[in-house]
């Protein structure tokens, strides 16, 4: 399925208005079987700046809390566009959402809440193609989903609680059925095993170290990928992952004074930093710088009403 009404750029906005409708659209993704660990070693961080192609500026996201509680957004791009959320609650306890593009389409999120106490979702694109997502409660009170698209294709949900006390998933579609089969291991950690639409699965197999950290083994149709994990004396985990071609990524990390983590990332594209540091007002502002000098930085500031704003800027590298 592709719902291309509620994947319009125009609601391709702050990252809270992102965030409704990615968990209201998985039709596709769901599809596939999740094999990205085992594509490519996990990415190291894109060069800051790149996406900005060249461009220097800042783009800021201004938050505020309304009388009802809701958290309305307004981003303003490079250019000077801008798109906004307006959020309101309405009479059941359910927050219902008006999405407005930085090129004018407008897309509208109604919730309902029904008599299980599940909050049904309906979302309107730009082009007034409908989906709609309704859950329901079974027996063992596991949520299950049916999710409709514009184009009248539907993509179920079905979740099952085993013996162990994990949760397995059905996923059914139009590109076919993925199934998610979960397993608790002696030590309590959860291994998983995908099985996608044509047959190909993906093993997750995670093991608990002395120090209590979690080490994973990830196997598929593209050979195996290790993750190993290693805590700190601060507490803070570090990580070692190595892809099914030998290359390996570092990640080490380190807690400053003010409780804020830092982390250095080193791979075969070379190294990323990512500095935090924590503010007056509590919020994290943080520099991350590529390995070829470009950067990017997030500057926020918490507001009198709770809400947090920030200022996104990019450097591009000097190459």
């Amino acid at each position: 399925m592709k719902p291309t009404e509620t994947r319009h750029p125009d609601v391709a906005v702050d990252a809270c208005a992102r965030r409704p409708l990615a968990r209201l659209l998985p039709l596709a993704m769901a599809m596939l079987v999740p094999a990205t660990l085992l594509a490519t070693l996990p990415a190291q961080a894109r060069e800051p700046g790149e996406r900005a192609k060249g461009q220097r500026g800042a783009v800021s996201v201004e938050r505020q809390r309304g009388t009802d509680g809701a958290v309305d957004a307004r981003r303003t791009y490079r250019d000077g566009t801008s798109s906004s959320v307006d959020r309101y609650r309405d009479g059941h306890g359910t927050t219902d959402a008006r999405i407005a593009g930085r090129r004018g389409g407008v897309t509208t999120v109604d919730r309902a809440r029904g008599s299980d106490g599940l909050v049904d979702t309906t979302v309107t694109g730009p082009r007034g193609g409908v989906t709609q997502v309704d859950r329901s409660r079974g027996a063992d009170g596991l949520v299950d989903r049916t999710t409709t698209g514009p184009a009248g294709r539907t993509q179920t949900v079905d979740r099952s609680r085993g013996a162990d006390g994990a949760v397995d998933k059905t996923v059914t579609g139009p590109r076919g059925t993925t199934t998610v089969d979960r397993s608790r291991g002696a030590d309590g950690v959860i291994d998983t095993t995908r099985t996608g639409p044509r047959g190909q699965s993906q093993t997750v197999d995670r093991s608990r170290g002395a120090d209590g950290a979690i080490d994973a083994t990830v196997t598929g149709p593209r050979g195996t990928a290790t993750i190993d994990r290693s805590r700190g004396a601060d507490g803070v985990i570090d990580a070692t992952r190595t892809g099914p071609g030998g290359h390996t990524q570092t990640i080490d990390r380190a807690r400053g004074a003010d409780g804020a983590i830092d982390a250095t990332v080193t791979g075969p594209r070379g190294t990323t930093t990512v500095d935090r540091v924590r503010g007056a007002d509590g919020a994290i502002d943080r520099v991350t710088t590529g390995p070829h000098g470009g950067t990017r930085v997030i500057d926020r500031s918490r507001n009198a009403d709770g809400t947090t704003d920030r200022t996104v800027t990019g450097t591009p590298p000097a190459r």
